[in-house]
């Protein structure tokens, strides 16, 4: 799925994994880690964790990569994962035979997992301009004449420790 924001003038990609089979905290704790990240980054980090979790939501990276390169025509190197999020999804249910006719339920707990990448390389270019409207500045008008920073040696002073 693509997405196009007007405002910030810069175009999102993002996939959405629906009732993967697994808990939501389990899930949040991979997330954790790959939020923010590059795309590259973030497969290195994926494919070295030790978790379970970290195989669908690798595989849903790299699909949210291939709908950006193929549909947008964008450069992997230059995508970042603006978004991640774990949501709670259904439960799977299921009754296990146990001893004397009796059953035993199983909640298996699934989740949705969005991922959202971003490009880079545009606001990069926004940057530029901002950076050259910044040093066409004149001086500051709001600068405080009364802060003075002052370095206090505790050490010289007997330290707050010495009295007694």
């Amino acid at each position: 799925m693509i997405k196009k924001t007007k405002k910030n003038g810069y175009t999102e990609v993002y996939a959405l994994g629906q009732h993967i089979c697994m808990s939501t905290h389990k899930a949040r704790r991979v997330i954790d880690q790959i939020r923010g990240r590059s795309y590259e980054e973030t497969l290195m980090i994926l494919e070295l964790l030790p978790y379970r979790a970290c195989y669908p939501i690798f595989k849903l990276v790299y699909s949210v990569a291939a709908n950006a390169s193929h549909n947008m025509g964008l450069n992997e190197t230059n995508l970042v994962i603006s978004k991640a999020e774990v949501n709670k999804s259904i439960t799977v249910k299921k009754l296990k035979p146990r001893a004397r006719g009796r059953s035993y339920p199983i909640k298996g707990p699934t989740c949705y997992i969005t991922i959202v990448l971003k490009d880079i390389s545009l606001n990069e270019e926004e940057c530029k301009r901002s950076e050259y409207s910044i040093l066409c500045l004149k001086k500051p008008k709001c600068i405080n004449k009364y802060a003075d920073i002052t370095y206090y040696n505790m050490d010289n002073n007997g330290g707050v420790w010495d009295k007694k």
